[in-house]
């Protein structure tokens, strides 16, 4: 007895229009041009950041980057005003041990040079409010401090930790720079020193 032939009763998968097919490949080519357009802005970005890097810090001689600083207590300090002083700029934070070792020699040097006309700026970097408050009450700080917001000045004096000291001279120009702590306060005040007749 022969067989029954089998017969396909599938249908077959209708046709998508040739416009819907064009509109897919248009999308999927558009997310591709905006994965590279990323991926490329974002390799940018890191050779930024290598460049700048490579730059190496503010060393001495060279102009001394300018910036305004709002205090934790509301006072506002732009540098470019304190041209013709010496101006301390010590970046610090309370979470940072070695700080510990210079801040009270710090304050030491202010008090004994603010009546020479040498102004003291600390400031206080990737910290807490209060954190940062409860450093300055510990260690009797009173020279104006603030803190960082956005890592500004920081990025303009391309730290790349804390302590770092950087002392501008009267002429704008940075006369002395101190990476980590100061090891004495002679060391701090013979740095000052040497600003004060680098304008001189």
């Amino acid at each position: 007895m022969a067989e029954k032939p089998v017969v396909d009763q599938t249908e077959p998968a209708p046709q998508q229009p040739a416009g819907l097919r064009g509109r897919r490949i248009g999308r999927f080519s558009l997310w591709v041009l905006l994965i590279w357009v990323l991926l490329i802005g974002f390799l940018v970005m890191i050779g930024l950041g290598l460049l700048r890097t490579q730059e190496g810090q503010v060393g001495v001689g060279s102009a001394a980057p300018q910036f305004t600083l709002t205090t934790f207590d509301g006072q506002t300090i732009n540098t470019n005003e304190l041209r013709g002083q010496v101006v301390v700029v010590n970046f610090w934070a309370s979470w940072c041990t070695p700080c510990e070792q210079e801040a009270a020699e710090l304050e030491q040097a202010y008090q004994d040079y603010k009546s020479q006309g040498v102004v003291f700026v600390g400031v206080n970097y990737v910290d807490t409010e209060p954190e940062a408050l409860d450093y300055l009450s510990r260690y009797n700080i009173t020279y104006p401090n603030g803190p960082d917001l956005g890592t500004r000045v920081s990025q303009a004096y391309r730290i790349r930790g804390v302590p770092e000291t950087y002392i501008m001279g009267p002429d704008g120009k940075l006369a002395g720079v101190m990476i980590g702590p100061y090891p004495s306060l002679q060391s701090i005040e013979s740095s000052i020193q040497q600003a004060m007749m680098s304008g001189s």
